[in-house]
């Protein structure tokens, strides 16, 4: 326990400076908006920018004065909100894929998980801002999906087109989003949402002969085989996460066991045990396809095992929180405080690369998690820049 709240309390440190990186550097402050990426010293890419981008920071920024950040957080979220919704929304009220940095249209395809995170960051927005504006714009969005995207049993489309196959990291990310929407909004639809989309999950998603969640299905929900499709232990653990968290609001009751049966496969088949390490995939039978082991899979592990423990007491997943946490931390040993890296191999090397925007949300949930491990009489305000000394 000691170590995993020193861990929270150094993530708590270093996530101060990577607030001032990511607006200092990472918002673009003459175009508007945020850039994809920073190279290792902290300049921006110049790249197009991913719908998922702006939400994404929307959602880390919603957060950052409850994780001990004394700049402008409000400022920040406003900043994304307002290129988001000028360069993004198209004149039927969805949300385009790709913009330039300019913010012209580079691509005005409508996909299903660009819309997941329009809500997740309008949620944040919401929270955040005192402005009705992300709430009508959601629920705009909301009755856009049911009457465009609605599938004709259960879930949705991917596309207006309907000629893709259905994913469930989609619908797990509008899970998501309902989840938090139901926190803000008295509203029905979002815990009706939040529901169908357990439902879903348990239904259809996951394999009932092995209890792992598959990736990609056909267009009556059967899951597709061979190289179509992967079990990813990120996957495993981030919908156990949600699972939990959806459990806990009684959008889905009985998910417990199903939760836990998904941690115990990521934890068994996903974690490599020499780099302590959340792999890539798995192929359907459970056997490693590929050993590349990104970031985010390591912020999902942190957050399903706090949840868990939480959820049932079991110190066993405290441990796992903190191999995680300890893990996650070597992503963080970048040249210039508050980057990361995004890539491990095979052999244990990060790759050279460019650290993208959009991890930035996997880390503050993780962080947001951890927190739970700090002393009651403790807050993350305590750890402001250089309050709880060197990350490292």
């Amino acid at each position: 326990m000691a170590d995993l709240t020193a861990a929270a309390r150094t993530l708590g440190s270093w996530i101060v400076d990577a607030y001032d990186l990511w607006w200092t550097r990472g918002a673009d402050h003459v175009n508007g908006g945020f850039h994809e990426r920073l190279n290792q010293d902290g300049s921006p890419t110049h790249e197009p920018r991913r719908a998922r981008l702006h939400p994404r920071q929307m959602f880390a920024y919603s957060h950052a004065a409850k994780l001990g950040w004394s700049g402008p957080a409000t400022t920040a979220v406003e900043h994304g909100l307002k290129f988001f919704l000028a360069r993004y929304r198209r004149p039927d009220g969805l949300f385009r894929a790709l913009v330039a940095p300019g913010g012209e249209s580079l691509s005005d395809t409508v996909l299903l998980y660009d819309q997941a995170f329009a809500l997740l960051g309008l949620a944040a927005a919401h929270a955040t801002l005192a402005d009705e504006t992300p709430r009508q714009v959601a629920h705009e969005l909301h009755d856009l999906l049911r009457s465009r995207f609605a599938h004709r049993s259960i879930g949705f489309e991917e596309t207006l087109a309907r000629d893709t196959p259905l994913s469930a990291n989609s619908h797990m990310h509008l899970f998501e989003a309902s989840l938090a929407w139901a926190e803000l909004d008295e509203s029905p639809c979002w815990s009706d949402l939040a529901a169908e989309l357990a439902d879903l999950a348990t239904t259809r998603v996951i394999n009932l002969r092995s209890g792992a969640l598959i990736e990609t299905f056909g267009p009556d929900w059967q899951p597709v085989s061979g190289a179509v499709s992967s079990v990813e232990p990120g996957h495993q653990f981030e919908w156990a996460w949600l699972l939990l968290r959806g459990r806990a609001r009684r959008e889905c009751p009985g998910s417990l066991s199903t939760a836990l049966r998904l941690i115990e496969i990521g934890e068994t088949h996903g974690v490599d045990r020499a780099r302590h390490a959340v792999i890539a995939a798995l192929d359907q039978d459970l056997w490693v396809r590929d050993t590349n082991a990104r970031l985010w899979p390591q912020c999902e592990r942190i957050k399903a095992a706090r949840m868990a423990f939480a959820t049932t007491g079991d110190e066993r997943y405290q441990e796992i929180a903190l191999e995680g946490a300890q893990t996650l931390l070597t992503y963080l040993e970048t040249p210039v405080r508050g980057l990361w890296r995004d890539r491990l191999d095979h052999s244990g090397a990060f790759i050279e690369e460019p650290a993208p925007a959009s991890s930035f949300y996997h880390i503050v949930g993780a962080v947001l998690e951890l927190n739970a491990s700090l002393p009651r009489h403790e807050s993350p305000t305590d750890y402001r820049r250089g309050a709880a000394g060197s990350a490292y």
